[in-house]
């Protein structure tokens, strides 16, 4: 996903792009729910009977960019069918393109934002929902619209199977801090957490919006959240209490000084630095 607008390159032209990898996407999910891993089963005239068909579990990549994550996990699984959802034409034309290269038969990918998920997976149809660097949404007004908040996960907890899992990664800190009690306010646990999942979790696929930031500097932090027993509304008031936070209350002290600056948040962090530092000014001339 990312905080940044796909470029593309020139002579792009993105109906055409479409057009030609449509194969990989699905333009009407609603029509599958609840029948997704059985009817994406690629038929094979040459199979026997005895054969499974069905995929082994269904995965969301929700906000999937260009696809890179998407086709490295549907390689390194082909029993497990992979969804990649993103609101960008221009992200799904690149990302069926990968698919369609290279003849993978186990991940397509749906045009939107998923705001309509309920509409497009039955309950409990989902094994896992990967959050990959979603735009983080810092301020106060916008908070409503971060893929982490205790609606959303609610939302994420009526479509996972029995000890379905959620996963975050994210460049932001402030978001990571944001999240874990959002996780534990909507009937979340979580299972690992790490200020360096590449060095922790190697395993994982890393997506083009992954390396370039890495490149800049970015250390990715994750968690991961199992789906548990429903919350109390004790647990839901808690949540919801801090669910509107900015997120620039939890900038660090130190305003990433020297360090790499989470996409997202340059434009608060060069105020903050600009406004202590007036400070200091004052207070020194005085």
């Amino acid at each position: 996903m990312g905080s940044t607008r796909a470029r593309t390159p020139k002579n792009f032209v993105l109906d055409e792009r479409l057009e030609r990898y449509r194969d990989a996407i699905e333009y009407i999910p609603a029509a599958y729910a609840g029948n997704w891993a059985q009817a994406c089963w690629p038929l094979d005239p040459h199979a026997d009977n005895t054969s499974p068909r069905s995929f082994r579990e269904v995965r969301l990549d929700l906000g999937c960019g260009k696809g890179s994550y998407l086709v490295a996990a549907a390689q390194a699984e082909p029993d497990v069918l992979f969804i990649g959802i993103d609101m960008q034409p221009v992200c799904i034309a690149y990302a069926s393109q990968r698919v369609i290269e290279a003849g993978i038969k186990n991940a397509l990918l749906i045009p939107g934002s998923g705001e309509k998920l309920s509409h497009m997976f039955a309950p409990g149809e989902l094994a896992s929902i990967t959050l990959n660097f979603p735009t983080p949404h810092p301020r106060k007004r916008e908070a409503a619209q971060r893929l982490t908040t205790v609606e959303h996960l609610l939302d994420y907890r009526q479509l996972l199977a029995p000890g379905g899992t959620v996963v975050l990664r994210t460049d932001s800190e402030p978001l990571f801090d944001y999240s874990l009690p959002q996780f534990e306010g909507a009937g979340y646990t979580v299972q690992w957490t790490s200020h360096d999942t590449r060095t922790d979790h190697p395993s994982i696929p890393m997506s083009e919006y992954e390396e370039r930031l890495v490149e800049e500097g970015a250390t990715v932090h994750g968690i991961c959240a199992c789906l548990d027993e429903e919350p109390t509304e004790q647990q839901l008031r808690a949540a919801r209490e801090k669910s509107l936070n900015s997120l620039y209350d939890y900038i660090p002290e130190d305003l990433y000084e020297g360090a790499y600056i989470p996409h997202g948040m340059n434009f608060a962090i060069t105020a903050f630095r600009n406004r202590r530092r007036n400070l200091e000014a004052r207070n020194g001339g005085q």
